[in-house]
């Protein structure tokens, strides 16, 4: 089922797991993603970043994936990550996205609450979710998720964080806390006593960039510090090439290693998910559902 983040995050918050946000360029990847949903009954957030429509366009996308979404039997949020232009995240909204990221984090922290609060206005007023950046996530050299100078990250102020979200009414938030997108060349400096900080003072959920090639350690202490998202797309773009790599031989065609791609991609996206501990909420949303439809309720009788 196509749902938005509101969805899926707000009782991934209130439970401490996080739903993984896998990026999915190509049919075998959002197959093999969805797959691992199913099995583990949890939900998940697919969909395609501005720096990845090289390789993959909206306008090639969305009718490949909205119906994937749609038939699945878990709820599938459908987003679009960095969106860096308004034109880009309008197309991805009018192309049937239920969620967009609006990376406004390298302008001014004015500009930034300027630009995200409008096209929450726009997206809230069209059923979509939205979500925004403050501070930076840094690139390594060999990123095809994000932008930046080096692995530099610019971390996010908690205090800022606190007033951006209630400016901007924004429905998720991405934080710098030390990550970086792509393959890491070292470790990472976490910062988690900062993460908790936003934790404690900010009431949006909190995402995570720069997810690939973390430990499970790092995972599991982002999660209890407060992270609800996490994004994924290298080690799934990995496995998918190194198991075309593995399983070519001469005569086979494209058809013959199809499903040991998508099966590949299932089992990297079963590993993340059960680190993540969201198998088993799939049912989650239901409450949501519920009081927002309460809500609505209320909000009319009172009105």
């Amino acid at each position: 089922m196509l749902v938005t983040l509101n969805e899926v995050l707000k009782d991934a918050k209130k439970k401490k797991y996080a739903v993984g946000l896998f990026n999915t360029v190509n049919l075998e990847m959002a197959k093999g993603v969805i797959a691992a949903a199913e099995e583990a009954q949890s939900p998940v957030i697919i969909g395609t970043a501005e720096v990845l429509l090289p390789f993959s366009s909206l306008e090639e996308l969305a009718p490949m994936l909205v119906p994937l979404a749609k038939k699945a039997s878990v709820p599938v949020v459908l987003h679009f990550d960095h969106g860096l232009t308004k034109d880009r995240v309008h197309k991805a909204i009018a192309l049937g996205f239920s969620s967009v990221m609006y990376d406004c984090s390298t302008l001014s922290y004015d500009m930034n609450v300027k630009e995200v609060a409008q096209m929450v206005k726009f997206a809230h007023d069209h059923g979509i979710s939205v979500e925004a950046e403050l501070g930076h996530v840094g690139a390594n050299s060999n990123s095809a998720e994000g932008s930046g100078e080096g692995d530099k990250s610019i971390y996010t102020d908690p205090m800022e964080a606190k007033i951006f979200a209630e400016a901007t009414e924004v429905d998720a938030l991405a934080v710098a806390i030390g990550t970086a997108h792509g393959a890491y060349k070292s470790k990472p400096k976490l910062d988690f006593d900062r993460l908790a900080e936003i934790a404690s003072i900010v009431k949006t959920p909190l995402v995570l960039h720069g997810g690939s090639g973390l430990s499970d350690e790092d995972f599991r202490h982002a999660i209890a510090n407060g992270i609800s998202k996490v994004n994924i797309f290298t080690d799934i773009n990995n496995a998918s090439a190194q198991t075309a790599h593995d399983y070519f031989e001469s005569g086979l065609g494209m058809t013959d290693l199809m499903p040991n791609i998508t099966e590949a991609v299932k089992q990297a996206t079963l590993k993340k998910m059960r680190v993540f501990g969201s198998p088993g909420h799939a049912d989650g949303y239901k409450e949501y559902v519920i009081q927002n439809a309460v809500e609505r309720i209320l909000h009319a009788v009172n009105k």
